[in-house]
C-alpha cells in the first residue's frame, strides 16, 4: 500500500458512520507547518493607509477607480469612482483610453444651480498629462457642472456611488452592475450592463425634475462608414454599418430605460466645432426635453429624457440599461496546422468533442476569424436588449445571491478586497469566449489590444477563480490544451490559436504550463465529478506526461534538468525547485488518476520517489529550495545557440556563460515561485507531495528576504512601475546568501501581484496567516485608488490573469474544498471559527465553521454532501 492509499484508508477509518462529520489529525497539511528553526518567523511592520480595507472610497482614493461592467468574454465599460463611464471596450478588444463624450444629468426646476452631471468632480490627473489634455481635453464633458462629493463602494458585481452637493436637496445614488452568477456561464457572458439612478427626497417640498442620458455616437470611428442612431423602445441604438469587405466595422450599442415616459432625441444638433454637445447641454440646463425622430445618417449624438415629479419623502429609480452587439472581428491568431497523426474532429472521440466542452452550444463558427459567443446566441442587438429587459430582475436577483453570499464572509477584509477586486478580470477584455462557447484569453490587456495571446498555460496556472465559479469554462481550457494544442508526440503549445484550432509546434513547450495542466485535469475531475471525462481525456494526458519525461528528464532522475521554458519567458538549465515541484505534482496526479482508472502507474511512482529525494536534498539548501545550474552534461545544445526569447549571445554574454552558465537563471537565489508546484498541487486537491516542513521553511524565507516594506533602496532596471519608491511589495527573487548572477532571469527584480497572492495563500495554508496577510496588505496598499486602480492589478497588461491567484486564499484560510467525485466536503481552518463563500460545479452558498462543526447554506443550485472531513485546527 503506497502513501496515497494509506491516506485515503486512514481518512475513511475516521469518518463517523452516517453523520457526515469526520475528525482527523492534520494529515493533509497542518501537521508540518513549523520549520524547526526557532526565531525564523520574522514580523514585518506593514505601513497602514488612510483607508480601511474593503471599505468605501472617498476623496483622493477615488482618483483611479474604474470598475468593469460587462459579461465574460463580451466586452466591458468601466464605472469610475466619480460615476463617469470610461474604458469603453465593446469591440472585442480593450480600449483602455476610450472615454466617450457622454453623461447622465439631473435637472431640477426652480433651483439655482439645480442642474448637474451625475458624477463627482473630475480627478486632477485628467486635467493635464492624460491623452488629449495638451489640447485642452477638447470634446470631453469635463467642463460641465458636477456634484461636489462622491463616495464609491463595491459588493462585486455591484458598484454604488453616493453623490452629494449643497445645491441639490436630494439623496442621489448610482448603482452599476452586470450579471455574475457562478455556474451560469451563459447569463454571465451577456454583452450588457446597467446603471440605476435613485433619487430620494428627504425634504417636505415637492420637486419637478428631468433625468437625462446624453451621448455622442462613439461607435462612429471608421472613415466611409454609414453612421446612424436608430430607435428602440424607451431608448436609442448607436450604429455603424459595416464598410464593404470589413465586417468587423459593424457596431451596435443600445441604451434604454424601463420608464414608459421616456422621451428620445435621436439626433443632436448638427453643426461644427462643439455645436452638438453645446446644444445638448442647453436642453439639459434649461430643464427641457427634446424629441426627434431618427435621421438617415450622421446623427452626431442622442439623448433620452425621463421627466418626473418627486413628492416629499418619495424615491424614484431609473434603470438605464445598455447592451452592445459587435458580431465580427478581424482577429485570427496563429497558423492552423493539422497533425496527420492526430484527429481532433468531434467524430474522433477526442476530448474536445462538443459534448465534452461543457458549454452551451458547441456550434461551429461560420467565420475563420474570432466571433464572440453572444453572436451565436442572439441575431442582433434588439434580441439582446429584449432578453436583458425581460430577464433583468431575475438576473439581478441571482447576482445579488452571489454577492450577498460572498460578502457574508468573516475572513480578513484585506483578503476579501483582494479576491473581489480581481474577479473583475473575468469582466474585462482579458477574457474572450468564442462562437462555440469555449473560453480563450489573453494574459492581460494592452492599451488598445490584448496582451500575450492564447490562454497562456503558465500564466493561467495561477488563476484559481474560474475553476470554482465557472468550472465548465475552465474545463474547456483543458480540452483545448490536450487536443488542439497538443500533437501526437505530446508536445503542447502553451498559446492557443484564435479561433481555437490545431496549432504549429515550432517553439518550446512550457514546462510549468504543461505539467500544471496535468494537475489541473485532476482538479477539474474532482470539481466536476465527471468520471467519463477523465476516462476520455486520460490517454492524451498520459501522452503529455510521457513527453515531459522524455524531454526534460530523459535520464529518469525524477527532476527536470534539460532546458525548460517557463513563465519568465526563458529557459532554466539544470534542475530547480520551482519546476521540479511541478513535476512531482504532475506525477502525483497521474498516479491518482491512473489508479482510479486501473492503469499501470509504476513508472510514475518510481520517478516520484526518486524526484522527491532529489528535491528535498540536492535542491534544498537547508532553508529554501534552489536551482542547480547545469548545461555541460545535458543532451541540449549549447545555450548560446539554443532557441530562446533571450536572443543571441554577444561576445560579452559568452564570457558570462563561461563564468556563470547560461543567462537568465536564479541559482542560489530565494525564488518566490521556488516551490510553486506544491501550491498549485494543493489548489488542485492533490495530497502533499513535498515535505511540509521544508515547504514551510521556504515560504518563511520568502517572507523574510523577499518582502520589502519600502523599495526606495531597491534597484530595478526591469519594469519598475508595478512597485517602487516608498511602496512595498514581494520581489520575485533575492540572493540573501550571495551568488546573484550578472544577468538573472529577466523579471527577477519586479513585483507581480499574482505571485504575491500565491505566496500569501501558501503561507496561510501552512498556518502562517499573519505572514500571508503582510503580503496582501502591502499589495492592496499599492492599489488603493490614489495612484492605481483598485480593480485593475496589472503585470504584462491591465487586468492580468495571474492576479486571480488571490481566489486561492479562500481555500488556504479555511481548508474548504468540495470533492464532487466522492461528494465530500473538506474543512481545515487556519483562522478558527469562520463563515466563508463556497462555490461548486452545481451551486454556491456559504459555509460556517463553529466549535468544530461545519454547516453549509446553499443559496443557488444544489450541493450534494455525503460526508465531511474536518482537519486539525492547530497550525
Amino acid at each position: 500500500m503506497n502513501k496515497f492509499q494509506k491516506r485515503r484508508s486512514f481518512l475513511k477509518s475516521v469518518v463517523l458512520g452516517g453523520t457526515g462529520i469526520a475528525v482527523s489529525p492534520a494529515i493533509i497539511r497542518a501537521e508540518d507547518t513549523t520549520t524547526g528553526m526557532p526565531g525564523s518567523i520574522e514580523q514585518k511592520n506593514v505601513p497602514s493607509t488612510g483607508r480601511k480595507y474593503n471599505s468605501p472610497y472617498t476623496g483622493e482614493y477615488l482618483n483611479r477607480i474604474a470598475f468593469p461592467v460587462g459579461g465574460l468574454g463580451a466586452g466591458m465599460f468601466c464605472l469610475e469612482g466619480t460615476g463617469a463611464i470610461s474604458h469603453m471596450s465593446v469591440r472585442n478588444r480593450p480600449e483602455i483610453y476610450h472615454e466617450p463624450s457622454l453623461f447622465s444629468a439631473i435637472a431640477i426646476k426652480g433651483l439655482k444651480n439645480g442642474v448637474k452631471v451625475l458624477e463627482g468632480q473630475v480627478p486632477d490627473w485628467k486635467m493635464f498629462g492624460a491623452r488629449g489634455t495638451g489640447n485642452g481635453a477638447a470634446g470631453t464633458t469635463y467642463g460641465l457642472p458636477r456634484f461636489q462629493n462622491a463616495t464609491f463602494k463595491t459588493h462585486f458585481p455591484f458598484a454604488s456611488i453616493e453623490l452629494q452637493d449643497d445645491d441639490i436637496p436630494l439623496q442621489v445614488a448610482v448603482k452599476g452592475w452586470s450579471p455574475f452568477i457562478p455556474t451560469d456561464e451563459d447569463n454571465s457572458s451577456l454583452p450588457v450592463g446597467a446603471l440605476e439612478y435613485t433619487f430620494t427626497n428627504k425634504t417636505t417640498q415637492n420637486f419637478e425634475a428631468v433625468f437625462s442620458f446624453n451621448t455622442k455616437n462613439f461607435l462612429a470611428n471608421t472613415e466611409g462608414a454609414v453612421n446612424k442612431i436608430a430607435s428602440i423602445n424607451n431608448g436609442f441604438i448607436l450604429k455603424q454599418d459595416a464598410v464593404k469587405d470589413k465586417p468587423e466595422t459593424e457596431g451596435n450599442f443600445a441604451v434604454f430605460t424601463d420608464d414608459n415616459n421616456t422621451i428620445v432625441d435621436h439626433c443632436w444638433f448638427r453643426g461644427g466645432w462643439w455645436d452638438p454637445l453645446t446644444m445638448a447641454w442647453n436642453t439639459v440646463h434649461d430643464v427641457k426635453t427634446r424629441a426627434s425622430e431618427p435621421v438617415e445618417k450622421d446623427a452626431p449624438g442622442a439623448s433620452l429624457f425621463v421627466p418626473f415629479t418627486l413628492a416629499a419623502g418619495a424615491s424614484k429609480t431609473i434603470k438605464l440599461m445598455m447592451t452592445w452587439y459587435i458580431p465580427e472581428t478581424s482577429m485570427h491568431i496563429g497558423q492552423i496546422v493539422l497533425d496527420e497523426k492526430k484527429d481532433c474532429s468531434p467524430e474522433s472521440g477526442c476530448c474536445a468533442a462538443p459534448e465534452d466542452l461543457g458549454v452551451a452550444n458547441g456550434k461551429k463558427s461560420p467565420s475563420s476569424n474570432y466571433k464572440p459567443w453572444y453572436s451565436s446566441r442572439f441575431a442582433n442587438v434588439e434580441e439582446v436588449a429584449d432578453y436583458w429587459k425581460k430577464n433583468y430582475n431575475d438576473l439581478h436577483s441571482k447576482s445579488k445571491l452571489f454577492s450577498e453570499a460572498f460578502y457574508t464572509s468573516t475572513l480578513p477584509p484585506e483578503v476579501m478586497e483582494a479576491i473581489a477586486a480581481n474577479l473583475t478580470i473575468l469582466k474585462s477584455p482579458t477574457v474572450l469566449r468564442q462562437y462555440d462557447g469555449r473560453l480563450w484569453a489573453w494574459e492581460g490587456c494592452g492599451d488598445d489590444g490584448g496582451c500575450c495571446h492564447g490562454s497562456c498555460t503558465h500564466v493561467w496556472n495561477y488563476a484559481q477563480a474560474m475553476p470554482h465559479l465557472f468550472p465548465m469554462l475552465e474545463k474547456s481550457l483543458r480540452n483545448t490544451e490536450f487536443c488542439e494544442n497538443q500533437n501526437k508526440e505530446g508536445h503542447q503549445g502553451f498559446r492557443a490559436n484564435l479561433p481555437i484550432s490545431p496549432l504549429k509546434h515550432d517553439f518550446h513547450a512550457a514546462s510549468d504550463g504543461q505539467l500544471g495542466g496535468i494537475m489541473k485535469v485532476y482538479r477539474e475531475w474532482r470539481v466536476s465529478g465527471d468520471n467519463d471525462w477523465l476516462r476520455k481525456i486520460y490517454p492524451v494526458v498520459k501522452t503529455s506526461m510521457d513527453y515531459c519525461i522524455a524531454t526534460w528528464d530523459p535520464k529518469n532522475k525524477g527532476v527536470i534538468e534539460e532546458p525548460h521554458h517557463n513563465t519568465y519567458d526563458i529557459e532554466f538549465w539544470g534542475p530547480d525547485g520551482m519546476i521540479t515541484s511541478f513535476y512531482l505534482g504532475a506525477l502525483t496526479a497521474m498516479i491518482l488518476m491512473g489508479k482510479h482508472l486501473n492503469k499501470d502507474v509504476s513508472r510514475y511512482e518510481d520517478l516520484y520517489k526518486k524526484g522527491k529525494v532529489q528535491l528535498e536534498t540536492n535542491l534544498y539548501d537547508g532553508e529554501y529550495f534552489i536551482q542547480d545550474i547545469e548545461y555541460k552534461n545535458l543532451k541540449a545544445e549549447n545555450p548560446a545557440t539554443a532557441q530562446s526569447f533571450g536572443g543571441s549571445y554577444s561576445d560579452e554574454a559568452i564570457e558570462i556563460l563561461k563564468q556563470e552558465g547560461p543567462k537568465y537563471q536564479y541559482g542560489k537565489g530565494c525564488l518566490s515561485d521556488g516551490i510553486l508546484g506544491a501550491w498549485i498541487g494543493s489548489m488542485c486537491a492533490l495530497p502533499p507531495f513535498v515535505d511540509n516542513k521544508k515547504v514551510s521553511s521556504h515560504l518563511l524565507a520568502i517572507h523574510k528576504y523577499n518582502l520589502k516594506t519600502s523599495l526606495k533602496e531597491h534597484a530595478n532596471p526591469q519594469r519598475p512601475a508595478y512597485a517602487l519608491g516608498d511602496e512595498g511589495g514581494l520581489l520575485l527573487c533575492t540572493w540573501p546568501k550571495g551568488g546573484k548572477l550578472s544577468l538573472p532571469f529577466v523579471y527577477s527584480d519586479e513585483v507581480w501581484t499574482g505571485i504575491e497572492y500565491q505566496v500569501a495563500a501558501h503561507l496561510m495554508e501552512m498556518g502562517h496567516v499573519q505572514q500571508g496577510l503582510d503580503i496582501v496588505k502591502l499589495c492592496r496598499n499599492r492599489y488603493d485608488g490614489r495612484v492605481r486602480n483598485p480593480f485593475n492589478e496589472y503585470e504584462c497588461g491591465h487586468w492580468y490573469a495571474r492576479a486571480m491567484s488571490s481566489y486561492g486564499m479562500l481555500q488556504a484560510l479555511t481548508g474548504v474544498r468540495y470533492d464532487a467525485v466522492d461528494k465530500t466536503l473538506y474543512v481545515d481552518s487556519k483562522v478558527g471559527d469562520f463563515t466563508s463563500f463556497l462555490s461548486t460545479a452545481t451551486g454556491f452558498g456559504t459555509i460556517t465553521y463553529k466549535a468544530g462543526k461545519p454547516s453549509v447554506k446553499v443559496v443557488y443550485g444544489k450541493i450534494d454532501i455525503n460526508k465531511t472531513v474536518v482537519g486539525n485546527k492547530k497550525a
